[in-house]
């Protein structure tokens, strides 16, 4: 029987009065914590890196602080929605109420860069320059690229997206979203694809709404 799923994001309006750097530490005690470990091609992608999101809302920007323990860290890709995919790389996906076939796509390198998109089943597009300035982003290691390098590390990708960039508003009552958060790293040494919600399709495919569970900002 397929494991049901869900979460819900605390609100902590306190969050809008802090740095990016320091709200790290804050979601670690306030948010949700989310492991990001289903393994869904196994056979094709066994590694599973050790990959955690804690996560709460302010009523303005849903805040994300993912942290990675990983065998290998590569970094080449810099501009704004270049292919991060490829690099060590996390990302969130989310749908929102009265279009379930439409969601957007936020996919941060361990540097930061962004690739962003909104989508139905018959349109694409990426976020504009604007749109992408909206997001905050800060990234643990820095924000100059690098190609890959193995070792033993740990690092961190704090985001906040705002909350009128998914075209939903916050009043205080409970909004019902659907999400996934997701790990990958397509052109390392150790390629691999994890997922929170777990995915139903046989080869690896992040772009899977159907399968996103519910994710509520209380």
């Amino acid at each position: 029987m397929k494991k049901e799923i869900s979460a819900s994001l605390p609100c902590a309006p306190n969050l809008e009065d802090h740095s990016l750097s320091e709200t790290a530490g804050i979601l670690e005690e306030v948010g949700t914590r989310l492991s990001v470990e289903s393994l869904n091609w196994p056979d094709e992608f066994p590694y599973r890196p050790l990959t955690v999101v804690s996560a709460a809302h302010s009523g303005k920007h849903i805040f994300l602080d993912f942290f990675v323990r990983c065998n290998y860290l590569r970094a080449e890709n810099y501009t704004p929605n270049s292919p991060v995919s490829e690099d060590s790389c996390v990302e969130f996906f989310v749908s929102t109420p009265g279009n379930p076939e439409a969601y957007w796509s936020f996919c941060f390198n361990c540097i930061g860069t962004i690739r962003a998109k909104w989508r139905d089943r018959d349109n694409c597009r990426f976020l504009s320059t604007d749109e992408l300035s909206r997001i905050k982003v800060h990234a643990s290691v820095g924000n100059r690229p690098f190609q890959e390098v193995e070792g033993s590390f740990i690092w961190s990708v704090t985001v906040a997206i705002p909350v009128d960039l998914l075209d939903i508003s916050y009043n205080g009552e409970p909004v019902g979203l659907r999400a996934n958060f997701n790990k990958c790293a397509s052109s390392t040494s150790q390629p691999h694809y994890l997922s929170w919600a777990p995915i139903d399709s046989p080869h690896p495919d992040f772009h899977r709404p159907d399968c996103f569970a519910p994710l509520t900002l209380e």
